[in-house]
This record gives structure tokens, C-alpha cells and sequence, in this order.
């Protein structure tokens, strides 16, 4: 079993933020494999079905942001993850929009999400698909999270959201190093 998580925050007011970019990645997944996420258990939202060849748990927690940790854990002990199984997709304001990175390991980069997820969890050996998102040349980096992409990004949303679902789909199949080298280059403006 793997388990794939997408962070963000719940209801209509978060929905299309740039914060909620994890949330968009892993739906994208489950509609490509026709997995509705209508289930009510973790503290989220979740389907299960085959994903590639793993059959895969899709979570969207629903403890807001900030308090991920609890929601990713109820599932991973319940389910009986193994770290390496366990990948989540969220954003990163140290990379530029359009940019995408995956990890194997690592600290929480200054994510409260993964900050809270690590610490509730007790590792940070699990596979992390970091989408980027920017960080404001000057201003509230609050206000930047939870804005919603400026006009042209939306346009080029779907790309960046296909292309970080083919990154899943490829840790999936092939693995965290592999899915390192073919995506960790990529850059939808170039």
C-alpha cells in the first residue's frame, strides 16, 4: 500500500490558492485513475485504488495546513505505511512557479505543513514532491500562500499540475532517484 498525501487547507475560501497546490497534484492523480476522494476517515478525505501498479490511498487532510501531521499519521499507522510509501505533494515558496523537485529525505524546508507532519510522525525519511510556487519580491508571504495564481500561472496551471502528476506516477513505478532525474530539471518556462 502506498499512501499519497496533497497539503492544503479546506473549503471554498482555500480552494484555487496557491497553497492548496498539493491538494490539486494528488486530485489530478485521482481522476486520471478514476479514485474519488469521498471517503470521510484520517481527519480527510480519501479514496483507495490502484495507481500505476500500487494500490494507493489518495488523503486530503482536512485539519487545515497547519496541523497536517495528525491526518497524515491516523493514516499511516492505520494502514501500516512504511516511510518510503508514503509521498506528499505540496508547495514550496523556494521554487519558482513552474519548477518541481523531489526528495527522498530532508528537514521541512520552513513548510508548517511538513514541519508539523515530521514532528508528528517522528521521521522525515518519507518521498516529498515539492511544487513551486514562488515567493513575492517584497510583501506578506501569508497573504502570497493563500492568493490565488495571478492570470498567466492559470493558464499554465494544467501543464504544471500534469507534469507533477507524471512525477507521482513515475516515483510510483520506477522510484524517488529515477523520478529525481528525469523531473527535478524541469521548468514549465523554459
Amino acid at each position: 500500500m502506498k499512501l499519497l498525501v496533497g497539503l492544503g487547507n479546506p473549503g471554498d475560501k482555500y480552494l484555487a490558492t496557491r497553497h492548496n497546490v498539493g491538494f490539486l497534484v494528488v486530485e489530478q492523480i485521482a481522476q486520471r485513475y478514476r479514485i474519488a476522494l469521498k471517503k470521510k476517515g484520517y481527519q480527510g478525505n480519501y479514496g483507495v485504488g490502484r495507481v500505476i501498479a500500487s494500490e494507493t490511498t489518495i488523503l486530503l487532510p482536512q485539519t487545515f495546513m497547519n496541523c497536517s501531521g495528525s491526518s497524515v499519521n491516523a493514516a499511516y499507522r492505520s494502514l501500516g505505511i512504511e516511510p518510503g510509501d508514503l509521498i506528499v505533494a505540496y508547495d514550496d515558496l523556494d521554487l519558482p512557479f513552474g519548477r518541481l523537485r523531489v526528495k527522498a529525505d530532508g528537514g521541512h524546508g520552513g513548510h508548517n505543513g511538513l514541519r508539523d507532519i515530521v514532528a508528528v510522525l517522528g521521521c522525515k525519511n518519507f518521498i516529498r514532491l515539492r511544487v513551486g510556487i514562488g515567493r513575492p519580491e517584497r510583501g506578506n508571504v501569508t497573504g502570497h500562500v493563500l492568493s490565488r495564481f495571478s492570470a498567466n500561472e492559470q493558464k499554465l496551471l494544467p501543464q504544471l499540475l500534469n507534469t507533477a502528476a507524471d512525477a507521482v506516477e513515475k516515483i510510483l513505478s520506477s522510484g524517488a532517484t529515477e523520478a529525481m532525474n528525469l523531473f527535478n530539471n524541469y521548468n514549465l518556462l523554459d
